[in-house]
C-alpha cells in the first residue's frame, strides 16, 4: 500500500528513491507500523494539516517536517489523555496523569510557538512563462 505522509519538498536528494527509505520517500509513516490504525490515520491527518498551515510541503524545512510530527505525536497522545479524563468517574484522575498532561501541553506549545501559531500563505503567483502561455487561468 502507497501512502504519502510528507510529500517531497522539492529538495534534489542526495540519492535516488532506491536508495532512501520508505520514511524518508513518504511512502510509509514508521518502519512496520500498519498505516491503517487509527493512530496512523490521525497522524496522517494532523500531519497534513499542519504541513498545510506551513504553506505546504513544498514550502517546510526538513526541520519544520520534524517539528510536524512530534506535535502530531503529541497531540495524539493528548487527545487519548483527554478520553480517558472525559471517562472517568468523579475524582478519580490521577495527579501523574495531570501532570504529565501539564508537561506534554507545555511541549506541544512550545513546539507549536517554534514552528509559528499562525497559517502561512502559499505563494500562487503564476511565472511570467505561466502567465504568457494562459496557464494561470
Amino acid at each position: 500500500m502507497s501512502i504519502t505522509v510528507l510529500p517531497s519538498s522539492g529538495v534534489k536528494p542526495v540519492f535516488g528513491d532506491v536508495a532512501r527509505t520508505r520514511v524518508t520517500n513518504g511512502r510509509d509513516l514508521l518502519p512496520g507500523v500498519d498505516g491503517r490504525t487509527h493512530w496512523a490515520r490521525r497522524m496522517r491527518d494532523l500531519i497534513a494539516l499542519h504541513v498545510s498551515d506551513l504553506g505546504g510541503a513544498q514550502a517546510c524545512s526538513e526541520a519544520e517536517k520534524s517539528i510536524v510530527r512530534r506535535v502530531a505525536t503529541l497531540t495524539i497522545e493528548m487527545e487519548k489523555l483527554e478520553e480517558r479524563f472525559a471517562n472517568a468517574p468523579p475524582d478519580h484522575i490521577s495527579h501523574p496523569d495531570l501532570d504529565m498532561y501539564q508537561r506534554m501541553a507545555n511541549t506541544l506549545r512550545r513546539l507549536l510557538d517554534t514552528n509559528g501559531l499562525q497559517r502561512r500563505s502559499r505563494d500562487i503567483t503564476p511565472t511570467l512563462d505561466q502567465y504568457m502561455s494562459g496557464g494561470s487561468q
